[in-house]
């Protein structure tokens, strides 16, 4: 199993070691730098079978600058990075800067597709406006690569997102509860174009809800997959592991 979505830097010293000891049940796990004092630490956690995203979260967007875009620059050329963002856009808990998250995300877009890298985008609203917005971006710039992280089932969000050949990444909230309009997104998305992840230490599944997530609760996430696409754990697992190979091209 593969978890492409955590941030182990986040991580209290414990939780890591907890997360550590797990890394060998899974294929690979993919780590997000999101503002520029978490890039090196997210680099140097980047070993083994964890590689690094770096990118500037659309609640930092506010911080770009020459200098950070240079910077940023240069850590996306890391060995072990294997995709830009999370970038995106949020409504939720920035509204208000909006049009810098709008740069940022031209930015790494650009950044992304000059490095041949996956753009892994973000997006969170009280009113869909941001999912209608991201949509509309994405079907005005076709990113070759994209990943919708923590995908949440936003109709205009899955239309652009199949228009485009993105990747869906589903999180802990596929495990809820009377989540059925996530779970018929599940079963009607392609199965090429299926990932999951963690969002560690955020969006735990079931049964963990209310307490912090680690990388390995990934399992929960596919378990809940094989069981609304009908198929079995094994198959889905290998799917999705090699859906992640595929987009993020690590060995």
């Amino acid at each position: 199993m593969t978890d492409t979505h955590a941030h182990l830097d986040f991580l209290e010293e414990a939780e890591l070691a907890e997360a550590k000891a797990h890394l060998p049940e899974l294929k690979a796990v993919l780590t997000l730098g999101v503002d520029p004092s978490r890039w090196e630490r997210t680099l140097s956690l980047a070993e083994g079978n964890v590689y690094a995203a770096v990118g500037l979260h659309p609640t930092s967007a506010h911080l770009l600058s020459p200098e950070v875009e240079e910077a940023l620059r240069h850590y996306a050329r890391h060995p072990r990075v294997r995709a830009i963002g999370e970038s995106g856009l949020d409504y939720y808990w920035t509204p208000e800067t909006q049009p810098a998250q709008l740069k940022a995300l031209e930015f790494q877009a650009t950044l992304a597709e000059e490095l041949g890298l996956p753009l892994v985008l973000h997006v969170r609203s009280k009113d869909g406006q941001a999912e209608e917005d991201l949509a509309t971006w994405l079907l005005a710039h076709r990113p070759k690569r994209v990943v919708l992280h923590a995908f949440g089932g936003h109709p205009a969000l899955e239309a652009a997102g199949l228009e485009v050949g993105a990747y869906f990444s589903f999180a802990g909230p596929l495990t809820y509860k009377k989540n059925q309009a996530l779970w018929e997104a599940a079963q009607r998305l392609p199965l090429a174009q299926l990932l999951v992840e963690t969002d560690t230490p955020f969006l735990p599944p079931e049964p963990h809800r209310g307490k912090r997530n680690l990388p390995h609760y990934v399992h929960h996430t596919l378990n809940k997959l094989a069981e609304v696409r009908g198929v079995a754990l094994e198959e889905i697992e290998s799917i999705t592991d090699q859906n992640a190979k595929t987009c993020f091209r690590w060995t």
